[in-house]
């Protein structure tokens, strides 16, 4: 568009504005289902494993116990965990009362120039808190911080996330209000619904361009 052609528009906008008086409505907000705690978990585990996530509904007194039994068969070497978080502290107390036959702990700490070498060339799986889920699209809401960096998720070829499910809303606009979001946004929020994939070449879905291949979710039922 020329500069010409730009002043004129703006000059029959000008007056508009200054002298007009616009009412714009609120928007109405979309209706929310009224779905139960266990229908929640079933819809997001449901459209979760329709795009290749992994998702185990266990007991939230227990989910160490299977995490372990998965990491044994399926032959994990090494796990990066955030020291200091309620998630990390429980896999390295549960390392502590027997780790015959688990994947080495590797401890996220320090300034990531001196965490390169460990992060992107001896970490399998990187395991991480989330803040929520969403059940109508089947995502995972994570807030990365200090502690589980953006990186935790991203750079191991597998992230494990553990969701509690009486944070699981029904939609992200309940997400939104019941956390506050309006008070206290986040610098990074992130939406999860699988491992990273592609299509962008010959239109060939790929899987682990971008990110992790596999997303592994343990859903921690009371």
């Amino acid at each position: 568009m020329s500069n010409t052609a730009r002043e004129r528009i703006f000059a029959k906008l000008r007056p508009a504005v200054a002298a007009g008086q616009f009412d714009i409505p609120s928007p109405e907000l979309p209706p929310r289902p009224e779905w139960t705690p266990s229908e929640k978990v079933q819809k997001l585990k449901t459209l979760m494993e329709a795009v290749r996530s992994e998702v185990h509904v266990v007991k939230a007194d227990a989910w160490t116990d299977a995490l372990k039994a998965l990491a044994r068969q399926r032959g994990f070497k090494t796990l990066l965990h955030g020291p200091g978080t309620q998630v990390g502290d429980a896999v390295k107390q549960a390392w502590s009362e027997g780790s015959g036959g688990l994947p080495a702990l590797r401890t996220y700490e320090g300034a990531i120039e001196n965490y390169k070498d460990t992060l992107f060339h001896d970490t399998d799986v990187g395991i991480t808190s989330t803040l929520g889920g969403i059940a109508e699209s089947g995502a995972l809401i994570l807030w990365p911080d200090a502690e589980e960096p953006r990186l935790m998720s991203l750079i191991p070829p597998i992230h494990i996330a553990v969701l509690d499910a009486d944070k699981i809303y029904a939609t992200f606009s309940e997400a939104m209000e019941r956390m506050s979001w309006s008070e206290k946004m986040p610098t990074n929020a992130l939406l999860i619904s699988g491992p990273s994939k592609t299509a962008d070449i010959e239109m060939t879905l790929a899987f682990g361009v971008h990110g992790p291949k596999e997303l592994i979710v343990f859903i921690l039922e009371p």
